[in-house]
C-alpha cells in the first residue's frame, strides 16, 4: 500500500506498475506470470464478475480497447491495483461508476 506508481515498475523500493505490481504479488505466492496486462489476460479461468473471489485479477479497458489495466480482487468488490501517473498502490471498490464502466473481466489463476 502506498507504493508510487511508475511505468514499467515492478518492485516496491523503485515503484509498480498495475501488471508489475500482479506479477510480484504472485511471485511472491510461486505463482509465475507473465509481465504485461495483455498476456495476464490471456492466463486463467475466465470467471464471472459475480464469481470473483480473493485473489482473482480484474480487468479494465482505461487507455484503449482492450484490457490495459489489471489489479488483484480482495472480495467484496475491493481490488488492491497501481493506478496511473501521481498515483499510489491503493485498494478501490470496482463497483464504482469509473471502474464498473471499464471493468472487462475476470480471471482466476489458481
Amino acid at each position: 500500500m502506498g507504493v508510487p506508481y511508475r511505468f514499467g515498475g515492478d518492485a516496491p523500493a523503485t515503484g509498480f506498475d498495475c501488471s508489475g505490481l500482479v506479477q510480484y504479488v504472485f511471485d511472491a505466492h510461486h505463482v509465475d506470470l507473465p509481465r504485461t496486462v495483455g498476456e495476464q489476460y490471456g492466463r486463467g479461468i475466465r470467471i464471472s464478475i459475480q464469481d470473483v473471489r480473493a485473489g482473482d485479477l480484474v480487468f479494465f479497458s482505461t487507455t484503449g480497447p482492450g484490457p490495459t489495466h489489471v489489479g488483484i480482487a480482495l472480495g467484496k468488490g475491493e481490488f488492491i491495483h497501481a493506478p496511473a501517473t501521481n498515483g499510489v498502490v491503493r485498494i478501490e471498490h470496482y463497483d464504482t461508476p469509473y471502474w464498473h464502466d471499464r471493468l472487462i473481466g475476470a480471471r482466476r489463476m489458481f
